[in-house]
This record gives C-alpha cells, structure tokens and sequence, in this order.
C-alpha cells in the first residue's frame, strides 16, 4: 500500500489554494515537482499522506479548489 499520494492541478494557484486549505485542516502536506509518469497542465503537484486521501479530497471538494486528479506514489 502506498503511504505517499499527490494531487494534481491545472494551475499554480490552485496548487496553493490546495496546500494552504490542506495545512489549516491539519494535513501534513508539501508542494514538490509533478512525478514525470503522471500528466499534468501544472508543474506543481501537492504531496500528502495517502491514508488521509479520503478526507484531503472532500475539503479540497468543500473549499471548490479545482483538481486534476488524486494518486498514489
């Protein structure tokens, strides 16, 4: 089971809307280069800890932070 998983964004901005919405919540959560094997119109991906992938989407859902997609590491 992966233990690292990452969302990704079509734009910068929502990458950080992501991230700021994600830390107040109390995820612990890391901006970091997109992973090459995964597309993306945005360089900047969100870096989390799988198990809370559940809870990470709903907010991001919640707080209409427009996302790419959500996958494992």
């Amino acid at each position: 089971m992966s233990t690292q998983g990452v969302v990704l964004f079509h734009t910068t901005s929502a990458a950080m809307r992501a991230e700021k919405t994600l830390l107040r919540a109390g995820l612990t959560v890391k901006l970091v280069p997109t992973p090459r094997h995964l597309s993306s119109d945005c360089g900047i991906a969100l870096r989390f800890d799988w198990p809370a992938a559940a809870a990470a989407r709903k907010l991001l859902e919640e707080a209409n932070v427009p996302v790419a997609g959500v996958y494992p590491l």
